[in-house]
């Protein structure tokens, strides 16, 4: 049977359950918020700073803005061809320019959950009109809020158990059973320590949601607990609706005891860090050489000296 935690700030109950890689963590909630959770990482190098850092986490929307103000200021021909293909690149793209830009792997062989529906259940549900009482029934009616805290950490949990998979189904066949019993206790396993949230703002039905992961350091030969990184995007909103950090323990169940990772894993997680850092770089890149071209569409229109709307006047 599942226990409960309350986390008083929010007065919802959080199931703390046994799941994907037998999870026995205390799960710590957050309050909205837009900035990082400021936690512990265990010792582990962290990745460089994206370049989306320093951003507004509304950059992509604001950038299609800009364009869009550029358009409708009055661009030459050449410069509205150079505006459509900035936004079929975003509009193609947007993922690895978010979450690739910050050493996410987006592609299908590496992704967690892509496209998955929110379902209108899934939000809290809140006290509308309070309290009817007519002769001897009561009634309260209740208006659906935004999706409920505890969702977000139940589509962090089906994300890592698919980040897990597609190691023993794409990335490394030849040690497919090894990877497959990760997550059972006949061996070797990987067990959920803790899990912390950081949400972003209040997402709601209708929507879709794309979630990734990806590993915080480069692990050693005497790794044996890892930082997992999460992003989960709203997919209407083209940002991230919550970000989690899982503490991640290598167990020898065996032995009853924390174990370094085997040398199958170990170059596996390896070559997926490189992977991360590369994809970070690239798409950091990308990101840099967008917001020129729409800095330079802007200085080429409305930004530039006396500069006068083309309105389109047959007299201008």
């Amino acid at each position: 049977m599942a226990s409960y935690h309350l986390v008083r700030r929010r007065a919802v109950i959080v199931p703390v359950w046994r799941s994907v890689f037998h999870t026995n963590a205390v799960l710590l909630i957050r309050s909205l918020s837009t900035t990082p959770p400021k936690v512990s990482d265990n010792g582990h190098t962290a990745h460089a700073e994206a370049v989306t850092a320093s951003l507004d986490p509304r950059w992509l929307s604001d950038l299609k803005k800009r364009i869009g103000k550029c358009v409708m200021f009055g661009l030459k021909p050449v410069q509205v061809q150079e505006a459509a293909s900035i936004l079929k690149e975003i509009a193609r793209d947007w993922r690895e320019l978010v979450a690739g830009s910050e050493g996410f792997l987006t592609g299908r062989r590496r992704r967690g959950l892509h496209r998955q529906n929110v379902v209108w259940g899934e939000m809290e549900a809140r006290l509308a009109d309070g309290l009817w009482i007519v002769q001897d029934s009561m009634w309260i009616t209740f208006k659906k809020g935004h999706v409920n805290n505890v969702t977000y950490i139940r589509y962090a949990e089906s994300a890592r158990i698919n980040w897990a998979q597609n190691f023993a189904i794409h990335i490394d066949p030849a040690h497919k059973r090894e990877w497959s019993e990760l997550w059972t206790p006949k061996g070797d396993g990987l067990i959920l320590r803790s899990i912390k949230t950081d949400f972003k703002f209040p997402m709601t039905w209708p929507d879709h949601i794309s979630v990734y992961h990806k590993l915080r350091s480069s692990p050693s030969a005497s790794t044996d607990s890892f930082i997992l990184d999460v992003v989960i995007l709203s997919e209407l909103h083209q940002r991230p609706a919550a970000r989690c950090i899982e503490d991640i323990v290598v167990y020898d169940y065996r032995q009853g005891k924390k174990t370094p990772l085997r040398p199958f894993m170990l170059e596996r997680f390896r070559e997926t860090y490189a992977l991360q850092e590369q994809a970070q770089e690239e798409n950091s890149t990308r990101i840099k050489t967008l917001l020129d071209q729409v800095r330079s569409l802007e200085t080429s229109s409305w930004d530039m000296p006396d500069a006068r709307e083309d309105s389109g006047s047959p007299f201008q």
